[in-house]
């Protein structure tokens, strides 16, 4: 008999596909969002999960589920896990790296570059039929050319992003990060190290793509969005949490920074509506990672975890490895 897994979301069908190859698969194709007790219900009699960011698997549900012995998000971020208390159940956590690097670094780019210009603002604006002439400073804007770009976080993502503004667009970079990089990587990225401080004051464009922990909820709350310039724009493609949401409203609705563009947020899919009274905001529901062929990148590698360690004993991307091992 084949094991059991459970697919805990909607995915491609030719992902669901293959994994019946090598499983009994249990899937909500129908894309219900489960409690915490239907979750763990469904979980019975499973030893995999192919799960998604909103699944949250702690200790309640893995003391519930004995049998579990892998679950494979797909996602590179994994906050929905407690790591430790799976690793303390024995069960393997995976996520899916690399395979999203470029298509989210592009997104970062483009969302920058719509809030910098101001392209929600203006195509509302001309949506609303407001457009009946020509002024010298409608929708007048930052330039990203010749900028100076701030990274906070400069793993694969954010050194995709200093790529793109340094190669594509002459951008000044500069990063703060947990570590420096090497040598080589920066000369790659034309980046150079700063405090976060001083990225703070100095950047004309912030970005975010740190990950996200206690220790970095609230990175950007009201004492940092002060030591920006007023001129500056902060985006936001890391995790909800990195930013305080409450204080960035009320930053944008004071002028104290220019613009912001945000496709994560506190609670998602909730979210903090105060962020909807303010015009200086480009709001995208967490896509960052949103194309065809990166989605099908994702769900595919979610799957080749669960078949290599199933199967033969060994993840690609594990995040616990010593689980396997306990």
């Amino acid at each position: 008999m084949k094991p059991q897994i459970l697919v805990t979301r909607a995915v491609f069908p030719e992902v669901i596909a293959r994994l019946s190859q090598h499983f009994e698969v249990a899937s909500n194709q129908s894309d219900e969002l489960w409690t915490k007790a239907e979750l763990i219900e469904k979980l019975k009699g499973k030893v995999g999960a192919f799960t998604n960011g909103s699944d949250r698997i702690d200790a309640e549900v893995l003391d519930a589920n004995p049998q579990l012995k892998i679950c494979a998000n797909m996602a590179v971020g994994y906050n929905n896990f407690d790591v430790d208390a799976m690793t303390a159940h024995k069960v393997l956590a995976t996520n899916t790296p690399d395979v999203l690097t470029e298509t989210t670094a592009d997104f970062g780019f483009a969302l920058l570059m719509a809030t910098a210009r101001r392209m929600t603002e203006s195509e509302i604006y001309l949506r609303q039929g407001k457009w009946t002439k020509w002024s010298y400073d409608m929708f007048a804007g930052s330039d990203i050319h010749g900028s100076t770009l701030g990274i906070l976080g400069m793993g694969r993502i954010g050194q995709g992003i200093a790529k793109r503004g340094a190669h594509g667009f002459g951008m000044k970079v500069i990063y703060h990060n947990r570590s420096r990089l090497d040598a080589a990587t920066e000369a790659e990225c034309k980046a150079h190290y700063v405090s976060k401080e001083e990225l703070l004051k100095t950047a004309d464009h912030v970005v975010l793509v740190l990950p996200y922990s206690p220790a970095s909820h609230h990175t950007i709350g009201a004492a940092e969005l002060a030591q920006m310039k007023p001129s500056a724009t902060l985006v936001n493609i890391a995790r909800g949490g990195i930013v305080d949401d409450a204080a960035l409203a009320k930053a944008l609705r004071e002028g104290r920074i220019a613009a912001a563009g945000l496709d994560v947020f506190e609670g998602e899919p909730k979210f903090n509506t105060d962020l909807l009274t303010v015009p200086n905001v480009v709001l995208t529901p967490h896509i960052a990672s949103s194309s065809v062929p990166t989605r099908m990148a994702m769900a595919n590698l979610a799957a080749d975890n669960l078949i290599g360690f199933l199967l033969k004993g060994k993840a690609l991307t594990p995040i616990n490895p010593s689980a396997a091992q306990a």
